[in-house]
């Protein structure tokens, strides 16, 4: 079929440097080399580990590794992951924490499906948890999803998101990180027409696109300088027979990985480099900051197609979400009938996927809402991960986002009402800003 053997070729190349890894660590290790110590086979030994350890990782879901917290009595409480709505293309997952009272504070994290699981937001769930009651979009990965199950664009995200919010309720608060920001803004301002008493009381929208032309960078640019048939044809592959969802168009997770890394070519090629040598050593561990890391970056998942496609198209070159056009099941979304939901936008100065603009052009899409309703906030020094997993985010940003839905934990107001805010509130979010 068009399409599989590239995707299988794509398998077989990951597979065969698996095995090669394996191959030279058993090697190098065999017993009776130590009678004539050699560096070299040192060297061989530690390639060997780090290489079957770096492909074995790309087709491995990690796990949260979440398994407790201290909460403010002092003790340890175990923390469990329920699924409370289970979907084709995505689940809605839940932290419970065990013996825990009820807490005020409730967040949906929205995670992105951009071709990492969403346990990339380990971190950032793990530093809401001790504060707040934590749900988690958890996406599948494509490539085990049957194509019975039909297809899944961003249309279908969208309503994905607002039956995850209706489930909710709308005592809730919602994080959107990086590439769902403009389909959670689109979801709140559809729920605010559809079933305006699930709204969420506040919507924070950290790093996302929401006007890719407003500080292009690389990575949004990327879709005006090809067209959506170069795309199809280089970007689109079909899933071979060793998954649940063979003969499904998908765009591959290992593809993926490869524009991740060409990106900064240079820095990887050094970290692996380091890390081969402490291994020789016998200075690395199983948890070192270097396995940490690519333990989570290089486990990469597929993304249906269409859902690729149509991002490509409708949210970097036609612009849907930043001119206020998207179409949801054939009806116009309209951003500015969000009216009562309070909305902060985050930032990055230094973030080279989602530069500075372009999601604090939001708060001029919501053209409904009053203006103490409006906040943002821009951390000079940091990156994209650092805004929601890094130490900007746990030392600035976290404390002023609780801050924010404390400020705006009251019931939303009726919308003929929305301008009258209480003066409280807009000293608090003026401070958050």
């Amino acid at each position: 079929m068009r399409y599989m053997a590239t995707y299988d070729l794509m398998e077989t190349l990951r597979n065969t440097n698996q095995w090669l890894g394996a191959t030279a660590l058993s090697m190098a290790s065999y017993p009776v080399f130590s009678m004539v110590p050699n560096p070299a086979l040192n060297w061989l030994a530690a390639w060997g580990e780090v290489t079957e350890r770096t492909f074995q990782r790309m087709v491995t879901k990690p796990d949260w590794g979440i398994d407790s917290i201290t909460g403010e009595d002092g003790r340890d409480h175990l923390v469990t992951i329920e699924t409370i709505v289970e979907r084709p293309f995505g689940d809605l997952i839940h932290f419970n924490v065990a013996g825990r009272a009820p807490m005020a504070r409730r967040v949906l994290l929205v995670a992105p499906m951009s071709g990492h699981y969403a346990t990339l937001l380990r971190s950032t769930v793990r530093s809401l948890l001790p504060d707040c009651d934590v749900y988690v979009t958890d996406w599948h990965n494509a490539r085990d999803i049957p194509v019975s199950e039909g297809k899944f664009d961003i249309e279908d995200y969208t309503v994905y998101l607002m039956d995850f919010m209706r489930k909710l309720g709308s005592d809730l608060h919602v994080i959107a990180v990086c590439q769902p920001a403009p389909l959670t803004l689109a979801a709140t301002a559809y729920l605010a027409e559809l079933d305006p008493e699930a709204q969420p009381r506040t919507l924070t929208l950290i790093g996302g696109p929401i006007d890719p032309d407003a500080t292009p960078t690389d990575v949004t640019d990327f879709g005006r300088r090809v067209t959506m048939g170069q795309l199809e044809e280089t970007m689109i592959q079909r899933v071979g027979f060793q998954r649940k969802g063979v003969g499904r168009m998908v765009y591959p997770g290992l593809l993926q990985l490869a524009s991740f890394v060409s990106m900064n070519g240079e820095r990887h090629a050094q970290a692996f480099s380091d890390q081969i040598a402490r291994v020789a050593q016998g200075e690395a561990s199983d948890h070192d900051a270097h396995n940490k890391f690519y333990d989570e970056y290089l486990a990469v998942m597929d993304m249906p197609a269409e859902f690729y496609l149509s991002t490509v198209e409708r949210i970097f070159k036609g612009l849907e979400i930043a001119q206020n056009r998207f179409v949801v099941e054939g009806h116009q979304v309209d951003i500015g009938k969000i009216t009562s939901v309070a909305v902060k936008t985050v930032e990055g100065g230094k973030d080279d996927i989602s530069a500075p603009g372009q999601c604090v052009a939001a708060l001029a899409l919501c053209t409904g809402l009053p203006d103490e309703k409006k906040a943002s906030y821009l951390e000079p020094d940091a990156g994209h991960y650092g805004i929601f997993a890094g130490r900007s985010w746990r030392n600035n940003i976290r404390p002023l986002v609780l801050d924010f839905i404390d400020a705006n934990s009251a019931p939303p107001a009726p919308a003929k009402s929305a301008k009258a805010a209480p003066k409280a509130a807009n000293k608090n979010l003026a401070a958050n800003g």
